[in-house]
């Protein structure tokens, strides 16, 4: 009986070894394989104010970025980084809220964005707070980066940006028309779409208002940092335009696929939208993206927000994994320099209160990142 006893405790003074004692020191130098980094990533600039959305490059090397007005306290919307430092851009006047001169000020910049005549856009929701677009503020504006002064606004009709509307991102194609042609995205739940701008009249036009490839995708749920994320209920966002300018590229927020457009179609105000939406293509099922972007060689660059990645994707079908890194919390503006690097924003979008039963879960800084991908932006002029 003694033996069996005492066998008993032996065990039991084992077991505990094990547990109580740390490993040894084989099993600690042990390397635990783990999810790979992809991508050589640089970090341009830190952000420690409020979130910024968008990013534009200039073809002598200025970075310009945006800061949307959706509740954290921003004192200029739009900024050029001054040796790394956001400066209200083109000057502090014209960015301040200014509810009773809304032609004449910027109320909420979502986009920022380079035409093929290196003159900045910015993109004016005029809905500070997600609220209804404030009549005769949602508009394009115009900078000439030589003399830092704004030399055209383009204002939005209520026939074009609905008082629900939300315009979201914008590409050009200056060889159109006398002047260019602007698209467009509406990103709003409820008459998603894409807008066309003749930038000689500044006449607007929408095209594909709710069809099918432009509306956020019914029961959509991404899963983003290992959790749902309910509530994101976003139509057409992306937005990127071919290298020929024949296809307009575009995806809802909400949504996994990437569609393509006729441009000419878009462009011909005598198309009928049944003729339209007829040259609606399905590209790719991709992953969730916020921003796209497009190269000289025709290819789509698209941020994957659920899996910390962009991808770059031909249109032969090939997916090819760019960046895949922690760090990368949601990307969200793209923006291909002339120097052969992507840039591009990270802001914890997903992290907002809400999301999270109204607790800001986001942590500064915000990041502006850049990798080398030697290819050449779509400039058409």
């Amino acid at each position: 009986m003694f033996g069996a006893a005492s066998m008993v405790l032996s065990v039991v003074l084992a077991l505990l070894t094990n547990l109580l004692c740390p490993l040894s020191s084989e099993a600690a130098q042990r390397v635990i394989p783990s999810q790979r980094f992809i991508g050589k990533l640089e970090p341009v600039a830190f952000f420690d104010g409020p979130m910024p959305t968008g990013v534009a490059v200039s073809a002598q090397g200025r970075i310009f970025v945006n800061f949307p007005r959706w509740g954290d306290d921003v004192p200029f919307t739009v900024a050029e980084l001054v040796d790394g430092k956001a400066v209200a851009y083109p000057n502090a006047e014209i960015n301040r809220c200014n509810l009773s001169s809304v032609r004449d000020h910027l109320l909420s910049v979502q986009s920022v964005v380079m035409d093929g005549k290196d003159r900045l856009w910015l993109l004016d929701t005029g809905s500070p707070k997600f609220e209804p677009v404030v009549r005769e503020s949602a508009k394009l504006v115009c900078v000439d980066l030589a003399s830092n002064k704004v030399v055209q606004i383009i204002y939005m009709p209520v026939s074009t940006a609905f008082s629900g509307s939300y315009l979201n991102d914008v590409r050009f194609d200056l060889s159109r028309g006398k002047a260019g042609m602007a698209f467009i995205t509406d990103s709003s739940s409820t008459h998603p779409g894409i807008i066309v701008v003749d930038l000689a009249s500044a006449e607007s036009w929408r095209r594909l208002g709710d069809h099918v490839s432009v509306r956020p995708v019914s029961g959509f749920l991404p899963m983003v940092e290992g959790e749902p994320l309910p509530d994101l209920h976003v139509g057409s966002d992306g937005i990127a335009i071919g290298a020929d300018g024949k296809r307009l590229f575009y995806c809802p927020l909400s949504s996994r696929k990437l569609y393509s457009v006729s441009v000419d179609a878009l462009c011909d105000r005598n198309v009928s939208e049944d003729d339209v939406a007829k040259t609606v293509c399905d590209v790719i099922t991709k992953g969730a993206s916020d921003g796209l972007e497009s190269d000289s060689l025709d290819r789509i660059y698209a941020g994957d927000y659920e899996h910390n990645a962009i991808h770059r994707i031909s249109l032969s079908g090939k997916d090819e994994t760019l960046v895949c890194d922690p760090r990368v919390l949601w990307p969200d503006t793209l923006c291909l320099a002339q120097d052969g690097y992507l840039y591009f924003i990270v802001n914890q979008l997903h992290r907002q209160a809400r999301f999270h039963d109204g607790v800001d879960k986001r942590q500064k800084p915000y990041v502006l990142f850049r990798i080398k991908v030697e290819a050449k932006p779509v400039t058409l002029k």
